[in-house]
């Protein structure tokens, strides 16, 4: 049977069986985008073995690591360590006093906790003390109570919604990243402390904010460091932090430095943290001058 316009009725216009081409190009082309985009390539790595001397002269063992977010290479120093656990000790003042500020147990930088009149090793605790002061001085009592008031559920809850380190809080809510099993690698250190600098931890603004302007160790000619130290004993050793980033002309550089020591009677052991960071950043070249 023909229809009015001369075609049988098991006929089909030619141009009804090409297939859309332009709009199958172009769903191709956004399948080649988002996998493209999706697609990340390992961070590259150097090993800078020349560092070594920098750790024997204070007669430490430990590790170096800095990462580079533009190059997408980290800088590494005894690469054996990179991803192995030590307790975190004072670095974690940092997340603690995120938590603080989230749950409102602290108001802001100036909330003060009074002293117990507890006479303690380091003088500069033995005072009343607010969040900046804490932090600047590494109160440990502060920090304690602090944790004492967020409480050992909400503390659990938000390490392990953090996702920082191990997220184990066994061995005392005032002493579980001192003494306790709270565990964290020099990696997962450098990813904690860049997730803050990109404002991408479940906190505020504000809070990541505020513990940002207490990291701050120095702020000369444009280059600021954010840093914080840690010092606790892991078995037979002492184990010693300085971690935190470096800012500098739209350039950020992440840091975690750990040194090990077994030696009790090491008197050069605190200072060594920080001062083998800056020998480090200094052979590396990464601040201008």
């Amino acid at each position: 049977m023909n229809n009015s316009n001369g075609m049988t009725s098991q006929q089909t216009p030619k141009h009804q069986n090409k297939k859309p081409s332009a709009i199958i190009l172009a769903i191709n082309l956004f399948i080649i985008f988002i996998l493209l985009s999706s697609y990340k390539t390992n961070p590259s790595i150097e090993i800078r073995s020349d560092l070594k001397k920098y750790y024997d002269a204070y007669q430490v063992e430990g590790s170096f690591c800095l990462y580079d977010p533009v190059a997408d290479k980290y800088v590494l120093y005894n690469p054996d360590q990179f991803e192995k656990e030590f307790s975190p000790a004072s670095t974690f003042k940092i997340c603690n006093s995120l938590i603080g500020l989230e749950t409102g147990v602290i108001a802001d930088e100036n909330f003060v906790i009074p002293w117990d009149s507890l006479e303690r090793q380091n003088p500069n605790w033995n005072a009343d003390h607010d969040l900046k002061t804490a932090f600047k001085n590494s109160t440990v009592w502060y920090y304690q109570e602090l944790a004492r008031r967020v409480g050992k559920t909400q503390m659990k809850t938000w390490l392990e919604k953090v996702k920082y380190g191990n997220a184990d809080t066994t061995g005392g809510i005032d002493q579980f990243w001192l003494t306790g099993d709270l565990r964290i690698t020099p990696k997962q250190q450098i990813d904690f402390i860049k997730r803050l600098h990109d404002n991408d931890l479940p906190f505020s603004q504000r809070s990541m904010d505020i513990v940002k302007d207490i990291m701050i160790v120095s702020d000369t000619l444009g280059t600021v460091i954010r840093a914080k130290t840690g010092w606790s004993i892991q078995g037979n050793q002492d184990v010693g932090w300085y971690v935190g980033y470096i800012e500098q002309n739209q350039q950020v550089y992440y840091f975690a430095n750990c040194i090990q020591s077994t030696d009790p009677n090491n008197k050069d052991f605190g200072r060594a943290r920080i001062e083998i960071f800056d020998q480090a950043i200094e052979a590396l070249k990464i601040l201008k001058k």
